[in-house]
């Protein structure tokens, strides 16, 4: 199973531009009566999508400041109809705002209240009885109605560094580059907001639902500042954020999930109330505010409008609490717009997301990202006929300047046109490119992302991370490796690294490379050799891939001695395709030679036809079908980045061994598979589901054998046993399950100082069956050492603490494991600690 790199990226990212950041705003302006063109008093005005009136005025002019950029204001009278006005740097200082006045009809039965009112049971809130009827008449998405659907999707994502000041801007970091804040946004405080990134992009979707359920998504047009060749940064902002479906019970923020006010269990974590009745687009509506019961957990606050005819959703607003509990995050908001075409489905109509990031501190004053995606849906059509090549990939959409297009088509294709301060990114970006000192940072920041460092025009060194590592045959030892990168898209890529022991005076390397003929099904071929020590054993679903993550040639820290590592000698080729979408198969050419890289601590001989021998050679041929159902890729190029998603990962794989195949020693026949998938367990959590089951169906000697994997580090590995030793079981017949569950806080929340520390609490439970029959002990010389958990499931379980750290860096995490069984086995760890870096939100 590949590691999904994304969460690593976002953290150096945050680290790279916390140095970069935020901004106080104001906005002035006179407020009018649409009719009459006389100066209104008593008005509140609502910055973004605050709750509670920065100001009620007592003439007719209004002035307000906010700690964060303005970009709405709201206007609310007794007798008006809500207004909602967008702030734009060239209005902020001039705005006139025209209330028109509305009568609304009284609600029979129902009072409209402005403040929170306690109610003795929830029957007796009228709120209650108005989402009732939206939970009994819940609707759902229009597109699944139609038997086939088109539409239009703009989306702007944009990064905003905020609350940059005077003295940050003279820091020596921006020598010779100060020309970047002539296209900030200034403020009365003399605070600043520096747009550095923007993308857009215009996407045409095209759906059947019959006879068979079809999407495509294509790509029509992107242009993209602000870092544009830098593929991390952009991978950062698209993972950012997800769909979410106001009528779902839990909607999914990076990955967590948030109780949704509308889901049909909302009443268990927010309080609601009826505030009024407004005109939405000509509809009446009730405006109801929520918020949640308990602020510690993860849960939004806002407004709901309601239509007061068909209870149906039309717009929505969500931000979070103060004390949200999500790493590098401050703040999220969200404003949702719906249509309704019927009584029982919507239509989405404009969804706008922000989101605030920072490294370190969580106060208000801190320099930050505001990150700022509006999606806007448009141009609607159903049940016209498509044609099945829709639906097919196509080599032209893969090139780069399939998507380029003109100025006059971003005028034509832009909902709305974008402000100063956007067009001014496209501008600042092209100066910054031809300053030699801001190549230097971004290259910084691309060297703390990716882990290689670029050294000239396609060759970059590295991962940097690697570099060193220790073990109990080679000592101290020292990794160098290289690649060949041209652009992120790059159809070939030639790897390779060389290490070195200071304790067995031994050079081992790897090489490895590839080759993709075609993007659309990324038909690909690649070769590569290695001579290597390394820790078999520690994954069961392996990848033959010589460039594959290897273990325990960098464990520094570990348990006991770890005497059991192998030598390798292995050659591989492998073709893989994708005839449909996120479904691969892939044959690989195994040739390889196994021994015992410390002979007196660890004996891998074994008898064939009578003759004792140490060293394994085996030729064997894999096929393996590989699913990742709804997962998203960037890039095109023979190596692609994962957007960060709840796809699953399903692999089946058989191997079969062909003997005297370059001098091979057996015939076997294997078969293996393996499920994981991240689960949403609505307010309570993620749990993270891993299985795997696999077969010998021959016998073979140990270096071939499944090893059940052990974890004999202090470090945290995923999808291993803490408490097992290397080799301590072995299975012709195996079967795994992993269940982690991430409680995201929600129990420690309850107990007072220590929710303070806003920890979270981990549970997790770990088993493993398997069968070793007595031939496949027999064949081995110390064959009799080695056993499967066949007498009863061997399991694991125990507790963690993740989020530990300061502000919002908290990406330590502490796991307290305990084996369960087969407690009487000499040199055995029955309890045991382990901990690391766990970066993510």
């Amino acid at each position: 199973m590949s590691i999904n790199n994304s969460k690593y990226y976002s953290f150096s990212f945050f680290l790279f531009l916390t140095s970069l950041i935020c901004a106080q705003n104001t906005a002035n302006g006179k407020i009018l009566d649409a009719k009459t063109n006389k100066e209104i008093t008593g008005v509140d005005v609502f910055i973004n999508d605050n709750n509670n009136p920065a100001l009620t005025t007592t003439t007719g002019n209004f002035s307000v400041q906010s700690d964060s950029i303005i970009y709405k204001l709201k206007f609310l009278r007794k007798n008006y109809a809500l207004e909602n006005i967008t702030v734009t740097p060239e209005n902020a200082n001039s705005l006139f705002v025209k209330l028109s006045q509305e009568k609304v009809e009284s609600i029979q039965e129902v009072v409209i209240h402005n403040e929170k009112t306690k109610y003795k049971n929830k029957k007796e809130n009228p709120a209650y009885a108005i989402m009732q009827e939206v939970w009994k008449r819940k609707r759902n998405n229009g597109l699944d109605k139609f038997d086939t659907y088109t539409y239009k999707e703009y989306e702007k994502i944009q990064f905003d560094a905020n609350n940059l000041d005077s003295t940050f801007m003279k820091k020596k970091i921006f020598n010779k580059l100060d020309f970047i804040f002539d296209y900030a946004d200034s403020t009365a405080s003399g605070k600043m907001a520096l747009p550095i990134f923007l993308n857009e992009a215009v996407y045409t979707n095209f759906g059947e639902n019959k006879p068979a359920k079809k999407t495509k998504r294509l790509l029509i047009a992107q242009k993209t500042s602000g870092f544009q060749d830098n593929q991390i940064i952009t991978l950062t902002a698209k993972n950012l954020y997800r769909d979410i479906n106001i009528y779902d019970n839990t909607l999914n923020y990076f990955d967590i999930g948030f109780p949704s006010p509308v889901g049909g269990n909302g009443f268990s974590t927010y309080d609601y109330n009826l505030v009024d009745t407004i005109s939405i687009n000509g509809e009446n509506a009730y405006k109801i505010r929520y918020q949640p019961k308990r602020t510690e957990v993860l849960a939004f606050q806002g407004y709901l409008y309601i239509d007061t005819d068909s209870y149906a959703v039309l717009g929505a607003t969500l931000k979070s609490t103060q004390k949200i509990n999500v790493n590098f995050i401050n703040a999220i908001s969200t404003e949702l717009e719906y249509d309704n075409p019927d009584e029982n489905t919507f239509l989405p109509k404009k969804f706008v997301t922000e989101i605030e990031m920072t490294p370190f501190s969580k106060k208000k004053t801190s320099k930050s990202i505001i990150a700022k995606r509006s999606v806007d849906y448009s141009d609607y059509d159903f049940n016209k006929p498509l044609e099945d090549k829709v639906f097919v990939r196509r080599e032209e959409e893969y090139d780069n300047k399939f998507v380029d297009k003109d100025d006059a088509y971003w005028m034509k294709a832009r909902p709305d046109s974008l402000s100063k301060s956007e067009q001014g990114v496209y501008d600042m970006l092209d100066k910054l490119q031809k300053t030699p000192k801001f190549n230097r940072l971004v290259k910084l920041y691309e060297t703390l992302g990716s882990g290689y460092y670029n050294v000239t025009k396609g060759i970059d060194i590295g991962p940097i991370f690697s570099i060193y590592g220790k073990n109990e045959v080679e000592g101290d030892r020292i990794r160098l490796g290289a690649r060949t990168y041209f652009t992120q898209n790059d159809p070939w890529r030639v790897q390779f690294y060389t290490a070195y022991g200071f304790k067995d005076q031994q050079v081992k390397y790897g090489v490895e490379g590839r080759y993709m003929f075609n993007r659309v099904n990324r038909f690909m071929i690649g070769a590569g050799n290695r001579r290597d020590i390394l820790q078999l054993g520690v994954q069961l679903t392996t990848d033959d891939g010589i460039m594959a993550r290897s273990f325990a040639s960098s464990t520094v820290f570990a348990r006991g001695e770890n005497a059991s590592l192998s030598s390798l000698n292995q050659t591989n080729i492998f073709t893989s395709i994708e005839p449909w979408k996120n479904f691969q198969i892939r044959v690989d050419g195994t040739m390889q030679s196994i021994k015992s890289a410390n002979p007196d601590g660890f004996n891998l001989m074994y008898y064939r036809n009578g003759d004792l021998r140490k060293t394994v050679n085996d030729s064997h041929v894999t096929i393996s079908l590989i699913a990742r159902p709804g997962a998203k890729f960037s890039q095109t190029g023979v190596d692609r980045y994962e957007h960060g998603t709840l796809a699953p990962t399903i692999v089946l794989k058989y191997t079969r061994g062909i003997e005297g195949l370059f001098n091979a020693d057996f015939n076997y026949n294997k078969l293996q598979f393996m499920f994981y998938k991240p689960v949403l367990i609505g307010s309570w959590g993620k749990t993270l589901i891993n299985f795997e089951a696999g077969k010998n169906f021959d016998t073979v000697p140990l270096a071939l054998q499944n090893v059940i994997p052990g974890n004999q580090s202090y470090s945290l590995v995923g999808n291993t046993f803490a408490q097992l030793n290397y080799y301590e079981f072995v299975a012709d017949t195996y079967t795994t399950l992993h269940l982690e569950h991430h409680f995201n806080g929600k129990i420690l929340s309850y107990i007072p100082l220590i929710k303070k520390l806003k920890l979270r609490e981990v549970a997790f439970i770990r088993g493993a069956y398997g069968t070793l029959s007595d031939a496949s002990k027999s064949i081995n010389v110390e064959g009799f050492k080695y056993s499967a958990p066949s007498e009863q499931i061997y399991y694991e379980y125990g507790f963690g603490i993740e989020n530990i750290g300061f502000g919002n860096l908290r990406i330590f995490r502490v796991d307290f494991n305990w084996r369960g069984n087969y407690l009487d086995r000499p040199d055995i760890s029955k309890f045991g600690i382990k901990a690391g870096f766990q970066v993510g939100f």
